[in-house]
């Protein structure tokens, strides 16, 4: 079982690492920006150097999520999806806020591009993709537009648009592969998990922050409690988002085959129009109906062709995503308990200093 793990270990190295460190604040006012400097270490010789640095803000990322997702999504490929925007945070950093909110908003979101970023880089795929290639070695990038609503509640808002229009099908699929159904209701459930998880720890918090600690009560130990727990919630909230990427993914293996029926359809009704013009015995009209006929019978082998290789793609990347997604989860709730500990550990300090003076009172 070791051997197994060290080969799965061994099987999601990749020769690239990505950093994004030192957010510089660029500009003044409302019209101010942070700035990341994006660090790539690699081996791989489609690179042109082994380490490079780049400066990019957060509309760079977001426009690299658009190019991204438009290019490989409909393929049946997982675009990871970029951090949520934040127009409050964002609007304290601008006015020159220098509080401890200000900082920590700031540190969460160069964290969260991070991890982005290196979710990017660990797909195989979007590794080759040129845009990847630009963003991380091109100095200067052409300025990102109709990045508005690309993060966050925007790409809820994809969500729920691709979940509408695959319910309103006007063909119901007859799944033909038990292995989609099955693992589909998995995904769904599992959803339904991270859902009712996040919202219990969010009310923990809230309950936490409601009550005022006793004058007994150290109050370092609760903040750092209260920390710990917002923490999860962030952990929570990021695994829920994979989790819509999931559901997303299957969502474009439907619309695939809702294309592929259309055309089917449409090639029907092709046939009857053929077959009413030769009844009709109109020959001027029924060349141009046989040319029809041949062009959508062409494209129902091409979109069949497409949903078969959409279908492999899906079932690849969900199990490639599902092994990392397991990997990730254990590696952050390990990293979370061991907080936890560390936590619990100062709290006892704290009563241990605490209780002589106690006793001295009473």
């Amino acid at each position: 079982l070791e051997e197994e793990e060290e080969e799965e270990e061994e099987d999601d190295k990749f020769d690239v690492f990505v950093s994004v460190k030192d957010p510089e604040k660029i500009g003044d006012g409302m019209n101010a920006y942070m700035a990341y400097k994006v660090t790539t270490q690699t081996t791989l010789p489609m690179f042109r150097n082994k380490t490079f640095t780049v400066r990019r803000r957060f509309s760079d990322f977001l426009g690299l999520y658009e190019k991204l997702s438009e290019k490989h999504g409909p393929n049946g490929f997982i675009v990871p999806p970029p951090p949520e925007k934040s127009i409050l945070g964002m609007t304290k950093v601008k006015v020159g806020k220098e509080d401890s909110s200000s900082a920590d908003f700031v540190e969460r979101r160069r964290g969260a591009l991070e991890r982005y970023l290196q979710r990017v880089v660990s797909h195989p795929s979007l590794l080759q993709d040129p845009d990847v290639r630009e963003f991380l070695e091109r100095e200067e990038l052409p300025r990102a537009v109709s990045t508005q609503a690309l993060s966050g509640a925007g790409f809820l808002k994809m969500i729920n648009k691709a979940t509408d229009a695959v319910s309103k099908m006007t063909i119901k699929m007859n799944e033909s592969d038990m292995w989609f159904e099955e693992k589909l209701q998995e995904v769904e459930s599992a959803d339904q998990h991270f859902r009712k998880l996040h919202a219990l720890v969010e009310n923990l918090v809230l309950h936490r922050k409601g009550h005022k600690p006793s004058l007994i009560q150290p109050l370092e130990g609760a903040r750092d409690s209260i920390s710990l727990v917002a923490a999860l919630i962030r952990l929570l909230k990021e695994f829920k988002l994979q989790s819509d990427e999931e559901i997303l993914l299957f969502d474009q293996r439907m619309k695939a085959w809702q294309r592929w029926q259309d055309a089917q359809a449409m090639l029907q009704k092709k046939r009857e129009t053929e077959a009413k013009l030769l009844w009709a015995n109109k020959p001027d009209k029924l060349q141009l109906a046989k040319e029809e006929i041949a062009e959508w019978e062409a494209k129902v082998t091409q979109y069949e062709r497409d949903f078969d290789r959409v279908s492999a793609t899906v079932r690849k990347e969900v199990i490639r995503f599902e092994k990392e997604k397991t990997k990730n989860f254990k590696r952050q709730i390990i990293k979370y308990l061991e907080a936890l500990l560390q936590s619990q550990q100062q709290l006892i300090k704290y009563w241990d200093a605490f209780l002589p003076e106690a006793k001295a009172i009473a």
